[in-house]
């Protein structure tokens, strides 16, 4: 009886209660990096809210080959609280931007013992029922043959367009170049004897056609 005055009186006063709509949590899928180098873990969200004051992120690990889930960072009301106890102390860095909705890592100094997955959680109240969202991280002491030959397939495939390009590029010039020089000697070669007749040099000779398409010159004969 209670609860039905209760609505009564908010729906009566014009007061209807905020709902939540679902969130949608995005990260990578796999990122690999080196023993000893640093790695950004991207997290971002969409919300049909504003980002709210109270927005927060929440990181967890799982090693390879464990069950065990450590929770190694949260965010909340503008304030990160780091993991100073776990296997990232100290190594671990927030470089996110909460009002874009970004709440991102870095993990420092990595090492082959790192290998695992991470997964990020956030919320934006009133919209906090969201799946979250994980990446695997996999470290190397070298780059990985695979990764280095698709790598320089892709080099190779990037300068052999570039300098198919600038081939192209060249011979077209050289195309229009010789194409214009054509043009100015056969206008050049037509009109010379045409000059050479209005000066007076034609006089008792006869006229003939130039065998050039579209002009009328003179060639001298003699009468």
């Amino acid at each position: 009886m209670l609860t039905f005055l209760a609505l009564t009186s908010v729906a009566l006063l014009g007061i209807v209660p905020e709902q939540s709509q679902a969130i949608v949590i995005y990260t990578g899928w796999e990122r690999h990096a080196l023993v000893g180098s640093d790695v950004r873990l991207s997290c971002s969200f969409f919300s049909w809210r504003w980002t709210s004051e109270d927005v927060s992120f929440s990181w967890t690990y799982r090693p390879d080959g464990s069950r065990d889930t450590i929770s190694i960072f949260h965010y909340t009301r503008g304030v990160p609280y780091l993991d100073n106890k776990g296997p990232f102390k100290d190594r671990l860095e927030f470089v996110g931007n909460p009002g874009r909705r970004d709440g991102s890592i870095l993990i420092k100094n990595l090492d082959l013992s790192d290998n695992g997955t991470f997964t990020c959680d956030a919320k934006n109240p009133p919209d906090i029922v969201g799946r979250p969202s994980s990446v695997r991280l996999l470290v190397f002491e070298n780059v990985p043959i695979q990764a280095g030959v698709i790598t320089g397939a892709i080099i190779g495939v990037v300068l052999g367009l570039l300098v198919l390009i600038v081939v192209i590029y060249y011979l077209m010039r050289f195309l229009v170049a010789r194409r214009v020089f054509s043009l100015s000697v056969r206008s050049v070669s037509g009109l010379w004897p045409a000059a050479l007749c209005q000066s007076g040099f034609c006089q008792g000779l006869e006229l003939k056609p130039e065998p050039i398409p579209g002009m009328d010159t003179c060639v001298a004969k003699l009468a």
